[in-house]
């Protein structure tokens, strides 16, 4: 029985992404990204059962990213589409509107082809997925950005001008270019050869973890201080600390 509990909870963060897609393509992003919050933490907590039962294998690892290619790479592509959509067609808005029509009017045959860049994020997450599936290095550590921290960010955006309503942030959020720059920022770190730290905790050890727990009290801090502004903080935070990991594992082998 105990077998299938890992499996089980990868197919309810797939059941999550169906859901969150539905909501994001109606518009309703708050939905979208409750369901997405959902699917992540199935996703989580499918490895640490597989790993606890010892029951890991391909099957799993197959489902768990084709599971995540609908939570974490069309999620997030469809929510930048909008975005991009909304920055484009309505640029002085600064708080969210009840309608989040695109520009595209395929009626008319007027659409607008920038927010399609938005989908890059989808491309770059599959090409991500098939990368870590065949790389048998990624196992204490992610060689790029998860997807699931990357959807993070990307979910982020809409929910800062949902809750927090600040004119400079929402300004910021949507203008085309500083999105324009997000997209091809994301999609290139999804898919680089920064290492970053995992936070699987095999062993529960403040020494063996001291970046993980360092990490995880600044996140609840900064969550606390900044509400969903601080999970952009968060990623910035997430890749500092994992290069400067990186340099000092460098130098402790150098001496």
């Amino acid at each position: 029985m105990k077998k299938y509990i890992p499996n089980a909870l990868t197919l309810l963060n797939l059941f999550c992404g169906c859901i969150a897609v539905i909501f994001a393509v109606n518009n309703n992003f708050v939905a979208a990204s409750i369901f997405v919050f959902l699917g992540i933490f199935f996703d989580f907590f499918d490895g640490f059962f597989a790993r606890k039962f010892n029951v890991q294998g391909a099957l799993g690892v197959q489902l768990d990213s084709l599971a995540d290619m609908v939570t974490s790479g069309v999620v997030p592509g469809i929510i930048m589409f909008k975005l991009l959509s909304l920055a484009i067609d309505k640029p002085e808005i600064s708080t969210l509107s009840n309608d989040w029509n695109s520009v595209i009017h395929f009626q008319g045959i007027t659409f607008s082809i920038i927010p399609f860049l938005g989908l890059f994020i989808t491309l770059a997450s599959a090409y991500r997925l098939a990368k870590f599936n065949i790389d048998e290095d990624q196992q204490s550590y992610f060689k790029g950005l998860p997807t699931p921290a990357n959807t993070l960010l990307i979910i982020s955006l809409p929910l800062i001008i949902e809750f927090q309503n600040s004119d400079l942030m929402n300004a910021m959020i949507l203008n085309k270019w500083v999105l324009i720059i997000l997209t091809l920022l994301s999609c290139y770190l999804l898919n680089s050869n920064i290492k970053l730290f995992a936070l699987k905790i095999k062993e529960w050890g403040f020494k063996e973890n001291a970046s993980r727990y360092v990490f995880i009290m600044l996140c609840i801090v900064l969550l606390i201080l900044l509400q969903f502004a601080a999970i952009p903080i968060i990623i910035l935070l997430y890749l500092a600390m994992s290069l400067l990991d990186s340099l000092a594992a460098k130098n402790y082998k150098s001496n």
